[in-house]
């Protein structure tokens, strides 16, 4: 008997299908108004298509023994997917465009899932890419117009990992442009490409940035997981404005090539999901191989494994740093959270990190010389303007790059910044190196710590482009000038809006500080789907 070649097997998968059901656009549509105003439709069309699977709360382990059954399909997932893209996107625009090739993908992960050739956890798994990454033959803009012609050449390296995953690549996020490096007075959320990101719970609340898209889509259950990047609060802040859970590994962790930069001293993308499980599996998927030396304490520990830990909180020491800049409610939220952390059995002490006041001064200036030296390196690599002074031109030439905020000062300071061979420039790095792990290290060693515990964000604020953001949240500066992870879990609700608990821990320890964070998690069970309130009554409003 002749064996049915995969070719076959994959057009019976992909054709069948479409021609029965139709294949969503490649756009979001308009979803007919409801009665509660929110412009969502009602989910019944992807529930039909995955029955039994709650889109909301199902994680990877989950769907994965449902296609080994045989009773969900990666081509049924995908499609359920982009049918709720379609219904729910226009609400709150967080997804720039879906891949054409999403179905075939899925198709692909079918055949291998029939086959018994599974590539391993993430195989037939929708993740959406933020809009920084090279993707290609889909346009990757970093929000901007100036690079909105032709696509990359080539995929950057963690899209490669993910392809040989065999995820399916669903589509790319919105962010804020240029990852919230152009504009003195940023709107977060808002690029010239895709318009203005809203936070699902509130829609007229921020989603936090640069990572908007990446975190938003996630909260409105749009893909199971995402990718985001950060160089300092950039995948955390919007999974805790958004209620979801985000991971910045450590530096070198995940590999930054092919990723629209800002500085290499700190940028990394990193994974989000709704869950710990699915983020740590994700990580897995687009870590660097230990072969290379950079993954260090992760090389033996399965990052699936850490995040089922087995002996829960009990025993744990985690230090709270408060920060009760970020308000009465958010501080009266932590003062909760450490109390059902110590029902648990953990060990809750409180925590000043020192040298902070030092990290704000001197990180800035220094990211400035680093932009200059690596936008200058990528923009080379994509046709468009090919250095930061012709970028400069290219925004005051097209007022479809002004009409949310005209400023683009940090682009021009950076231009005017010294050059990173300047020692001025190199003495506040190696500073800057020292200062922020000794604030983690110190503070962890003196108390005896697992990791250290802060509030990731304060309540959304209202998105304003007259105003901008209002978003001075120094908990993530540590980790991220440190190269350490930083991981936000959520935690509760200031009224309608979510707050993000955010632990970091020591160099390369992500296993760890997974496995804690689901710790948390199961702990905190903080999780709840958005409501996509229009506004907040005003005596609610904060």
């Amino acid at each position: 008997m002749r064996m049915t070649s995969v070719a076959a097997l994959t057009a019976a998968l992909v054709v069948a299908p479409l021609l029965a059901a139709g294949a969503p656009g490649h756009r979001a549509v308009a979803a007919e108004p409801t009665a509660s105003g929110t412009g969502l439709s009602s989910p019944a069309a992807e529930t039909a298509l995955v029955r039994g699977v709650d889109l909301n709360t199902v994680t990877i382990p989950q769907l994965q023994e449902r296609m080994r059954r045989g009773s969900l399909t990666s081509f049924r997932l995908t499609l359920a997917y982009l049918r709720r893209i379609e219904a729910v996107d226009p609400t709150i625009n967080a997804v720039l465009r879906t891949d054409p090739t999403a179905l075939r993908q899925a198709a692909a992960s079918d055949v291998r899932h029939r086959l018994g050739r599974t590539r391993g956890p993430l195989d037939g798994i929708p993740v959406l890419l933020k809009d920084n990454i090279d993707t290609r033959g889909m346009p990757t803009t970093a929000g901007s117009l100036a690079l909105a012609g032709s696509p990359p050449a080539t995929d950057a390296v963690l899209v490669k990992r993910l392809r040989a995953a065999g995820a399916v690549i669903l589509g790319k996020a919105n962010l804020s442009e240029w990852a919230n490096f152009r504009s003195a007075k940023p709107t977060s959320g808002w690029s010239a490409v895709g318009g203005q990101t809203h936070n699902p719970y509130v829609l007229d609340r921020n989603p936090c940035g640069s990572s908007s898209g990446s975190a938003a889509a996630l909260a409105a259950s749009l893909a199971q997981v995402s990718i985001g990047t950060e160089t300092d609060g950039s995948i955390v802040c919007p999974a805790g404005m958004n209620g979801v859970v985000g991971l910045k590994p450590s530096l070198g962790l995940v590999s930054q090539s092919g990723v629209v930069p800002i500085s290499a001293e700190q940028d990394t993308a990193g994974p989000m999901a709704r869950n710990v499980i699915d983020t740590a599996l994700t990580l897995s998927a687009i870590r660097e191989d230990a072969a290379t030396g950079t993954t260090r304490g992760d090389r033996t520990q399965d990052l699936a494994d850490a995040a089922t830990p087995p002996g829960g909180l009990r025993g744990k020491r985690i230090g709270l740093w408060r920060l009760p800049s970020l308000g009465a409610e958010v501080d009266a939220l932590m003062t909760r959270t450490a109390a059902d952390l110590r029902a648990a059995g953990a060990h809750v002490v409180e925590v000043t990190p020192p040298y902070q006041e030092r990290l704000a001064e001197l990180e800035f200036p220094a990211l400035l010389s680093e932009f200059h030296r690596d936008i200058d390196a990528y923009l080379t690599t994509r046709h468009g303007p090919q250095n930061l002074a012709e970028l400069i031109e290219f925004n005051r030439a097209h007022p479809a790059e002004q009409t949310c905020f005209a400023g683009q000062e940090l682009f021009e300071q950076a231009l005017a910044a010294p050059p990173t061979t300047d020692p001025r420039y190199r003495a506040m790095r190696a500073e800057l190196r020292d200062l922020s792990r000794r604030s983690i290290d110190e503070t962890m060693a003196e108390h005896d710590l697992d990791a250290i515990a802060s509030p990731t964000n304060p309540p959304a604020w209202t998105t304003d482009c007259a105003r901008g953001d209002n978003d001075v949240i120094p908990s993530s500066t540590p980790a991220a000038v440190a190269g350490y992870p930083s991981l936000s879990v959520p935690a509760g609700f200031v009224g309608e809006l979510p707050v993000g608990l955010l632990l970091m821990a020591g160099d390369h320890q992500d296993a760890g500080l997974l496995s804690l964070g689901a710790a948390v998690e199961q702990r905190l069970d903080a999780w709840r789907a958005p409501t996509y309130l229009p506004t907040l009554p005003p005596e609610d409003a904060h």
